[in-house]
Protein backbone atom coordinates (compact mmCIF):
# COMPACT_ATOMS: atom_id res chain seq x y z
CA UNK A 1 0.00 0.00 0.00
CA UNK A 2 1.70 3.63 -1.25
CA UNK A 3 1.55 6.28 1.54
CA UNK A 4 0.10 9.06 0.48
CA UNK A 5 2.21 11.91 -0.08
CA UNK A 6 2.04 15.09 2.49
CA UNK A 7 0.76 18.28 1.56
CA UNK A 8 2.92 20.67 0.44
CA UNK A 9 3.61 23.53 3.58
CA UNK A 10 1.98 26.24 1.31
CA UNK A 11 -1.24 24.82 1.40
CA UNK A 12 -1.76 24.01 5.01
CA UNK A 13 -0.44 27.39 5.72
CA UNK A 14 -3.35 28.90 3.32
CA UNK A 15 -5.50 26.54 5.48
CA UNK A 16 -4.45 27.51 8.51
CA UNK A 17 -4.61 31.32 7.48
CA UNK A 18 -7.96 30.95 5.98
CA UNK A 19 -9.47 29.24 9.03
CA UNK A 20 -7.87 32.24 11.32
CA UNK A 21 -9.36 35.07 8.95
CA UNK A 22 -12.64 32.91 9.57
CA UNK A 23 -12.57 33.09 13.16
CA UNK A 24 -11.62 36.81 13.47
CA UNK A 25 -14.59 37.74 11.46
CA UNK A 26 -17.02 36.59 14.10
CA UNK A 27 -15.12 38.57 16.29
CA UNK A 28 -16.38 42.25 15.25
CA UNK A 29 -15.27 44.00 18.49
CA UNK A 30 -12.00 42.82 17.83
CA UNK A 31 -11.78 44.54 14.39
CA UNK A 32 -13.27 47.66 16.00
CA UNK A 33 -9.92 47.53 18.68
CA UNK A 34 -7.86 46.59 16.11
CA UNK A 35 -6.54 43.69 17.41
CA UNK A 36 -4.28 41.39 15.21
CA UNK A 37 -3.85 37.31 15.65
CA UNK A 38 -0.01 35.78 15.20
CA UNK A 39 -0.31 32.13 14.71
CA UNK A 40 2.66 30.11 15.35
CA UNK A 41 1.83 26.49 15.00
CA UNK A 42 -1.28 26.39 16.81
CA UNK A 43 -0.14 28.93 19.68
CA UNK A 44 -2.04 31.99 18.59
CA UNK A 45 -0.37 35.80 20.61
CA UNK A 46 -2.89 38.76 20.29
CA UNK A 47 -1.56 42.17 19.67
CA UNK A 48 -3.71 44.79 20.58
CA UNK A 49 -1.64 47.66 18.46
CA UNK A 50 -1.70 51.09 20.64
CA UNK A 51 -3.54 53.99 19.42
CA UNK A 52 -4.08 57.53 21.47
CA UNK A 53 -8.23 56.86 21.49
CA UNK A 54 -7.88 53.32 23.53
CA UNK A 55 -6.28 56.01 26.34
CA UNK A 56 -8.73 55.91 29.35
CA UNK A 57 -6.05 58.22 31.68
CA UNK A 58 -4.75 61.17 29.80
CA UNK A 59 -3.04 62.54 32.27
CA UNK A 60 -1.09 58.96 33.07
CA UNK A 61 -1.56 58.22 29.57
CA UNK A 62 -2.75 54.71 30.73
CA UNK A 63 -4.92 51.99 28.62
CA UNK A 64 -8.35 52.06 29.21
CA UNK A 65 -9.79 49.38 31.27
CA UNK A 66 -12.58 48.42 29.48
CA UNK A 67 -10.16 48.11 25.80
CA UNK A 68 -7.90 45.93 28.61
CA UNK A 69 -10.49 43.74 29.36
CA UNK A 70 -12.46 43.31 26.03
CA UNK A 71 -8.82 42.59 24.83
CA UNK A 72 -8.61 39.66 27.52
CA UNK A 73 -11.97 38.55 26.29
CA UNK A 74 -11.62 38.54 22.91
CA UNK A 75 -8.39 36.58 23.28
CA UNK A 76 -9.71 34.02 25.27
CA UNK A 77 -13.03 33.21 23.23
CA UNK A 78 -10.85 32.84 20.16
CA UNK A 79 -8.30 30.60 22.10
CA UNK A 80 -11.06 28.28 22.85
CA UNK A 81 -12.57 28.26 19.59
CA UNK A 82 -8.56 27.93 17.96
CA UNK A 83 -8.18 24.82 19.75
CA UNK A 84 -11.51 23.27 19.18
CA UNK A 85 -11.07 23.98 15.21
CA UNK A 86 -7.31 23.07 15.27
CA UNK A 87 -7.92 18.96 14.82
CA UNK A 88 -10.35 20.20 11.87
CA UNK A 89 -7.83 22.20 10.11
CA UNK A 90 -4.89 19.30 10.90
CA UNK A 91 -6.92 16.75 9.59
CA UNK A 92 -7.24 18.47 5.75
CA UNK A 93 -10.53 19.53 6.55
CA UNK A 94 -11.46 23.49 5.01
CA UNK A 95 -13.34 25.24 7.64
CA UNK A 96 -15.83 27.27 5.82
CA UNK A 97 -18.00 27.87 8.44
CA UNK A 98 -17.31 28.77 12.19
CA UNK A 99 -19.60 28.49 14.88
CA UNK A 100 -20.40 31.11 17.19
CA UNK A 101 -17.54 32.36 19.36
CA UNK A 102 -17.94 30.82 23.02
CA UNK A 103 -20.50 32.80 24.83
CA UNK A 104 -18.72 34.66 28.41
CA UNK A 105 -20.36 33.45 31.39
CA UNK A 106 -17.71 35.36 34.01
CA UNK A 107 -14.50 37.13 33.37
CA UNK A 108 -12.64 38.35 36.06
CA UNK A 109 -9.88 41.09 35.39
CA UNK A 110 -6.98 41.79 37.39
CA UNK A 111 -5.44 44.86 36.49
CA UNK A 112 -1.60 44.55 38.06
CA UNK A 113 0.03 48.14 36.68
CA UNK A 114 -0.99 50.83 34.00
CA UNK A 115 -1.25 50.21 30.34
CA UNK A 116 1.33 52.15 28.87
CA UNK A 117 0.55 53.70 25.65
CA UNK A 118 2.05 50.88 23.61
CA UNK A 119 1.36 47.57 21.99
CA UNK A 120 -0.02 45.06 24.33
CA UNK A 121 0.23 41.64 23.89
CA UNK A 122 -1.61 38.44 25.15
CA UNK A 123 -1.73 34.73 25.59
CA UNK A 124 -4.79 32.39 26.87
CA UNK A 125 -4.37 29.22 28.50
CA UNK A 126 -6.64 27.08 28.92
CA UNK A 127 -7.17 25.55 32.12
CA UNK A 128 -10.56 23.41 31.43
CA UNK A 129 -11.38 21.74 27.89
CA UNK A 130 -14.96 20.65 27.96
CA UNK A 131 -17.63 20.33 25.68
CA UNK A 132 -20.31 22.48 27.37
CA UNK A 133 -18.01 24.26 29.41
CA UNK A 134 -14.43 25.72 29.16
CA UNK A 135 -12.16 27.73 31.84
CA UNK A 136 -9.22 29.89 30.54
CA UNK A 137 -6.38 32.16 32.12
CA UNK A 138 -5.44 34.90 29.68
CA UNK A 139 -1.91 36.59 30.45
CA UNK A 140 -1.25 40.39 28.93
CA UNK A 141 2.10 42.06 29.13
CA UNK A 142 3.85 45.05 26.63
CA UNK A 143 7.83 44.91 27.15
CA UNK A 144 8.11 41.86 28.83
CA UNK A 145 6.49 38.70 29.00
CA UNK A 146 7.68 37.93 32.60
CA UNK A 147 5.60 41.42 33.57
CA UNK A 148 2.35 41.36 33.01
CA UNK A 149 -0.07 44.32 33.57
CA UNK A 150 -3.07 42.17 33.23
CA UNK A 151 -4.58 38.81 33.60
CA UNK A 152 -7.67 37.24 33.70
CA UNK A 153 -9.87 34.27 34.47
CA UNK A 154 -12.98 33.36 32.51
CA UNK A 155 -15.35 30.58 32.25
CA UNK A 156 -17.46 29.59 28.90
CA UNK A 157 -20.21 27.90 27.53
CA UNK A 158 -19.03 26.44 24.57
CA UNK A 159 -21.24 26.31 21.40
CA UNK A 160 -22.18 23.24 19.17
CA UNK A 161 -18.97 21.93 17.15
CA UNK A 162 -20.01 20.06 14.13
Amino acid sequence: MKRAAPEPVKVVKIRRNSALEALKARAPYAAYLGVEFERHGDELTTVLPFRADLVGNPTLQALHGGAIAAFLEITAQVVLSWSVMWPMIEAGGIVETVPALPKTIDLTVDYLRSGLPRDAYARAQITRAGRRFSSVHVHAWQDNFDRPFAMATGHFMMPTYG
